[in-house]
């Protein structure tokens, strides 16, 4: 074993936090199959949708939502769920390449 590489003692028990606030290092929006795409238009911003984000992926400016951070967003459809005026649809992330995930 090379002095990089780390044995079995050495690597942290899984579940810890080592690093407070590090979930923005980690971009894990290519996990989803669907997406939430937003509609303006129908939009009242009453914000429900950004309290019940696990990922805190909605995007927020001057008070009002601004879009969604493909970025982080795994797609669990919470928001779309939540909206009361229904104004999130989720639909089948296909991506550029028209693979799954692939994510904006």
């Amino acid at each position: 074993m090379s002095a990089v590489e780390k044995g079995w003692k050495d690597v942290p028990i899984g579940g810890l936090i080592l690093e407070a606030g590090s979930a923005k290092k980690y971009e894990t929006g290519d996990w989803r199959t669907h997406k939430p795409v937003w509609d303006k238009e129908k939009c009242s911003n009453c914000m429900i949708c950004w309290i019940y984000c696990p990922d805190a992926s909605i995007l927020i400016k001057d008070g009002e939502m601004s879009g969604i951070d493909y970025k982080h967003c795994k797609g669990c459809g919470i928001c779309a769920h939540e909206c009361p005026r229904k104004c999130i649809e989720m639909v089948l992330d296909t991506g550029e390449n028209g693979e799954a995930g692939a994510g904006e």
